[in-house]
């Protein structure tokens, strides 16, 4: 599902209404936890968190007018969806949480490269996902960046 929203509210608001409570627990657990330096912003018709060109003036490598993304959650057709960029390019922080997920959630883990989808909304780990938010810092996240993509 792809929303044409102008800020977070606005998407949230633009979900279907038994989502919105979710989706609204969902953004706070992440800005709770979230270190400083994170920009929240409406990012690929998705709420996201980048670092800002304020902080890291480079930019995405794919298209440096935008902003570095880091992480973002949308609501999909049969899913809430969370991309953690982090879970993608740093594997000790992959095999933490593949080893804690089933400790927060009876479900079967449902994961691609940085995606984590949530079909069943009941049963989203926030407490998870907060600590998971907090694993990076804009530097550190920078840092794995650039060594990735900086040659």
């Amino acid at each position: 599902m792809q929303y044409e929203a102008s800020s977070p509210e606005d998407y949230i608001h633009q979900a279907p209404e038994e989502r919105q409570v979710v989706l609204k627990k969902l953004r706070k657990t992440i800005t709770d936890h979230l270190p400083e330096g994170f920009q929240e912003v409406i990012s690929y018709g998705m709420i996201g968190y980048v670092v800002p060109h304020a902080i890291y003036p480079d930019g995405y490598h794919c298209d440096p007018k935008k902003p570095l993304p880091f992480m973002s959650f949308a609501s999909q057709k049969n899913s809430i969806n969370l991309y953690h960029m982090g879970i993608y390019a740093k594997p000790e922080i992959h095999d933490w949480f593949v080893s804690e997920y089933p400790k927060h959630c009876k479900r079967k883990l449902d994961m691609g490269k940085s995606c984590i989808r949530f079909k069943k909304i009941e049963e989203i780990p926030f407490d998870l996902i907060g600590e998971l938010c907090s694993k990076l810092t804009v530097d550190a996240w920078i840092d794995i960046y650039e060594k990735a993509f900086k040659k």
